[in-house]
């Protein structure tokens, strides 16, 4: 099994640039194809305007995000040229109201796609919707790498969180090429429940999994002594040294999460290292 078709999306190229050079890695160890989807957004909101407005509004402003990305494409040609990968660039316009279904169909063919934070400094609403259309509507898992962070160019210590969800386990069945390729993997269940089915070895039945497929996993149970799990996962990874966190994306409801906070939007906030997530 290997990753063969990678997409990015770049709105902005100092947002993404540390994406962008981390799918050019991840594409030339696995000797992928490349696709870069440059977008322009037209972040009109339809009935923002009077109506005697509203119809030039909106075409000034789809003229704009079309110049926007193909801006971008030009620069990303630019960057691209000379890679030693298969890679293709094109530029797309769409509105915000169906940024979700387009982003959906555009990544819903690859195998992975790597996308930067969603949130922090210069983010909007469209990063998290495109992190969320890959997840829920393209069925597709993301790489999510941090500002400013230098993919490895191998996978040396991976840490999966498992909490037993089918969240985390299409997450891990998605790293199977990054996990296979590490020296160890770490398989972090924290405050396992005093009566589940795994109660008596907690992470014992994924590891015999992975170790048949060649993965070298070992299991670390830990107690939840900081107030979110996110902080237990933060706090291990930066033990472990690790290179990579694999995780169920979302158990919550979004709608949840973006209220009252959860795991993985606590780790898309912050996290110092990449993160596989698939739903």
């Amino acid at each position: 099994m290997a990753y063969k078709t990678i997409v990015t999306v770049v709105t902005d190229l100092d947002i993404d640039a540390s994406a962008l050079q981390a799918a050019i890695k991840i594409g030339r160890h696995q000797d992928a194809h490349l696709d870069i989807l440059c977008l322009g957004i037209d972040r009109t909101q339809p009935g923002f305007y009077y109506a005697g407005a509203n119809a030039l509004v909106i075409q000034d402003n789809l003229v704009q995000a079309q110049a926007e990305a193909e801006t971008l494409e030009s620069k990303v040609n630019d960057l691209m040229k000379g890679q030693d990968l298969n890679w293709a660039v094109s530029s797309a316009t769409t509105q915000m109201a169906g940024l979700t279904p387009f982003v959906a169909h555009r990544t819903r063919l690859a195998d992975m796609v790597v996308l930067s934070k969603p949130y922090g400094p210069g983010r909007g609403h469209e990063n998290e919707a495109i992190v969320e259309a890959c997840l829920f509507n393209g069925h597709v898992p993301v790489v999510i790498v941090p500002d400013g962070s230098d993919f490895p160019d191998v996978i040396d210590q991976a840490l999966i969180a498992w909490n037993e969800s089918a969240e985390a386990l299409s997450a891990i069945r998605a790293a199977l090429p990054f996990l296979l390729q590490a020296t160890a993997v770490d398989i972090t269940v924290i405050d396992p429940p005093p009566h589940g089915p795994d109660r008596s070895d907690p992470g014992g039945q994924l590891s015999q999994m992975l170790v048949r497929h060649g993965v070298k996993a070992e299991v670390s149970v830990l107690a939840k002594t900081m107030p979110r799990v996110s902080d237990v996962l933060l706090r291990h990874c930066g033990d472990k040294n690790a290179d990579l966190l694999v995780m169920g994306a979302y158990g919550h409801s979004r709608f949840r999460e973006s209220i009252l906070g959860g795991a993985t939007r606590n780790m898309l906030e912050a996290s110092e290292v990449p993160v596989l997530l698939a739903h």
